[in-house]
């Protein structure tokens, strides 16, 4: 970026500038629709997006908004690459797809069978389940988190692997539930290198990118090689301004790590609608749900979700990592896509895609054409009952199960949680905009309850509960080291200021919160249930942490 002249920086704008030309042929008053939704972003001295509407194979749309590099003031564009994230993930899966049509193995392989350091936990887990996240393996980016290890440092596949290896257990039995793992991706990583005998950046830039023409796509595996056109990823600073959140040495690939543009990931799009890749299975295994033991199918295929907006039939996947935020959603019916890469951390690529299929799809959504011929005003949902009031619903609630906390907040009438405001359906339904609701149970119960759903994942249940506020002195009997070999680290848990905290490593202590008794709530949401021996001392405690469930610590003696 810093040998890029005065022409190349005008050859990007003026490029930028014919695309939106282009596009003003297709609908004017759409492409000024689509710069509302951005406006926000439409600035040099902001971080931003670029952002590629596509029908029938070619982009109607095609414009940046904000700078790829505020260092330097350069633009974002079309030819901006960006750090992908998990929108990784289905290219990941077609690399493994293609080389299990070469011979190297069967997606229903043990994947011991290739990675034998991997324990073995009494049950194989296919490489199959791997790709349908249905594996059970706790999240390798979560247990980096938890071991007090920061992301922007070095960290070699031997070490993860290692990492992996000491994990004494599965989060369930393989194929019993659907829950998101980067660890399953991270390892069809391993297994390309050690069956193909290709990293999977070779393998995939012979396989995919290169006979589809993406010449600014790759897995960026080498922290040291040079990225053409890459934008710099940021966050926004307290007070004003932007920070810098991004790194270059974290180049862990197959979850995560592939480097794409606007202008290349129109090739990718085509090919779902005319594959020139492999011998012919490629598109069907990629758009195949996975299945549970149960015989339900879940929405998520090999890297992409098989899902719906608004009652038309969608593939899709997003991505966070650092300030990088990604989405491409693809409506097949309509042969129409969205594509939004953005390179601050807050935006919403996702949200932003589907406001504008909603501009370009308009009276194409079958949930459209029914409240018309009702024409009563009813929401999309088909609820008469009338909206709830969310008062009576606030607080801090409980889950049994990953002893964790969830709070209900309210904002502008509406239910609040994980910062999602919630719709109303009544009776004490309130539903996500993504999917998945909340429903509580009515009439109401003592203390109050709710059960969460979300699509392919079981329900959880929550009660609510009153905070705790223990003396002082109650607290110092937690006090102590704690290890857990899994994670080889120790956790230093001491009072200060009548308060308990937790220190790992070279971080600052963190605050712990008690929630229920034995049980506290730590940094970024991580439960501690403390476990007591027969003389009712405090012996240790069990972890939890979203894609972590109940990694064990001891005490130390």
């Amino acid at each position: 970026m810093k040998s890029a002249s005065r022409i190349v920086i005008a050859f990007l704008s003026l490029s930028s500038a014919a695309s939106a030309v282009f596009a003003q042929k297709e609908n004017p008053s759409l492409d000024r629709e689509v710069d509302q939704i951005f406006s926000a972003y439409d600035r040099p001295d902001s971080p931003g997006c670029s952002v590629g509407v596509i029908r029938d194979g070619n982009y109607i749309f095609k414009k940046s908004y904000g700078s790829a590099s505020l260092e330097l003031g350069v633009p974002l564009s079309s030819q901006s690459v960006f750090y992908m994230a998990s929108v990784s993930k289905q290219f990941t899966a077609a690399s493994t797809v293609l080389a299990a049509e070469q011979g190297y193995f069967s997606l229903d392989d043990d994947i011991r069978k290739f990675i034998p350091e991997l324990p073995a936990y009494g049950h194989p887990v296919t490489i199959r389940q791997m790709l349908h996240h249905t594996s059970g393996f706790r999240d390798v980016l979560g247990l980096l988190d938890l071991a007090g290890r920061n992301f922007e440092d070095v960290h070699t596949t031997a070490e993860m692997l290692d990492l992996l290896s000491r994990q004494k257990s599965l989060n369930f039995d393989p194929g019993e539930e659907y829950s998101y793992s980067n660890t399953n991706f991270f390892l069809m990583s391993v297994l390309i290198q050690r069956t193909t005998k290709k990293s999977l950046a070779q393998f995939a830039e012979e396989n995919i990118f290169k006979p589809l023409g993406m010449t600014h796509t790759h897995f960026h595996d080498d922290r040291t090689a040079v990225s053409r056109n890459r934008a710099s990823a940021y966050a926004p600073r307290e007070g004003g301004g932007f920070s810098i959140d991004w790194s270059l040495n974290f180049d862990k690939v197959g979850d995560g790590g592939l480097l794409s543009s606007i202008d290349d990931l129109l090739l990718w799009d085509r090919n779902f609608y005319g594959n020139k890749l492999g011998k012919g299975s490629l598109l069907q295994e990629l758009q195949t749900r996975g299945r549970l033991n149960s015989g339900k199918d879940i929405q998520y295929a090999l890297g992409l979700e098989m899902t719906d907006y608004r009652g038309l039939p969608v593939v899709a996947h997003g991505g966070a990592m650092f300030g990088y935020r990604t989405n491409l959603i693809r409506f097949p019916q309509q042969k129409f896509s969205v594509i939004t890469l953005c390179n601050v951390a807050g935006a919403r690529p996702g949200e932003l895609d589907n406001k504008i299929a909603d501009l370009y799809l308009a009276g194409q959504f079958p949930e459209d054409a029914a409240q018309a011929a009702k024409g009563d005003g009813q929401s999309p949902s088909g609820s008469s009952a009338p909206p709830d009031d969310p008062t009576p619903f606030l607080g801090t609630y409980r889950n049994p199960a990953s002893h964790s906390l969830l709070e209900v907040s309210a904002k502008e009438g509406e239910l609040v949680v994980y910062g999602q405001h919630l719709k109303s359906r009544g009776q004490g339904r309130f539903t996500f905009a993504f999917g998945g609701e909340l429903q509580f149970q009515t009439p109401a119960v003592t203390p109050p309850r709710f059960t969460l759903a979300f699509p392919d994942s079981p329900a959880e249940h929550y009660e609510k509960v009153e905070p705790l506020h223990p003396a002082a002195e109650a607290l110092a009997e937690y006090a102590g080291n704690f290890t857990s070999e899994e994670l080889e680290v120790t956790y230093r848990i001491a009072t200060r200021d009548g308060k308990l905290t937790l220190a790992m490593n070279w971080r600052e202590p963190d605050p712990l919160t008690p929630s229920f008794t034995d049980e506290f709530q730590g940094p970024d949401g991580t439960s501690l249930v403390f476990r007591r021996d027969a003389a009712k001392h405090i012996a240790g405690f069990d972890l939890y942490a979203g894609r972590v469930r109940k990694i064990t610590f001891t005490r130390n003696k």
